[in-house]
């Protein structure tokens, strides 16, 4: 398109932003493109900037339905308290307690013999059942489930430690 340049200044001008100007403009060309062949307006450059309009004026309005359907869900899940929004995340404390009991877990697994480590990933982890697991691994399922057993009483024993 001859008129790119004009288009993205045309667009940024109106949006404040060059990346959203190139967006629209990519729109535009998408736009053009999927029209009819054959299809002639009887004034081109008019059309295509009416076109560009268009697409800002739906931009606006997607992101405006948006901003208020994110608005919506927060007034329904967020806490305010002496008006100001609460973030409902964990404590610092609470957190780095997690990460250090996830840590240990993955060790803990890490140690595991071989085959149980893969039966308990593959059915715990993976979410497969004991029979796509026994599959997996070329064994009966009641091997699997003795795997699986022993790796849980395993792994409780040493993170209860």
């Amino acid at each position: 398109m001859e008129k790119r340049a004009n288009l993205v200044r045309f667009f940024a001008a109106r949006t404040g932003s060059p990346a959203a100007a190139e967006d629209l403009a990519q729109e535009l060309y998408l736009k053009l493109a999927g029209r009819p062949p054959g299809e002639v307006a009887d004034n081109p450059i008019a059309f295509i900037y009416r076109v560009a309009t268009n697409l800002m004026v739906d931009r606006t309005r997607g992101e405006a339905r948006a901003a208020a359907r994110d608005g919506q869900w927060r007034g329904a899940h967020a806490t305010v308290l002496a008006g100001q929004e609460v973030a409902e995340e964990p404590a610092a404390d609470e957190v780095a307690s997690s990460r250090q009991r996830l840590r240990q877990l993955v060790e803990a697994v890490a140690e595991l013999p071989p085959q149980m480590q893969r039966a308990f990933t593959l059915h715990k982890l993976e979410g497969l059942s004991h029979a796509d697991t026994a599959r997996t691994m070329g064994i009966s399922v009641k091997s699997v489930e003795k795997h699986v057993s022993a790796a849980l009483k395993n792994l409780t024993a040493r993170l209860s430690r």
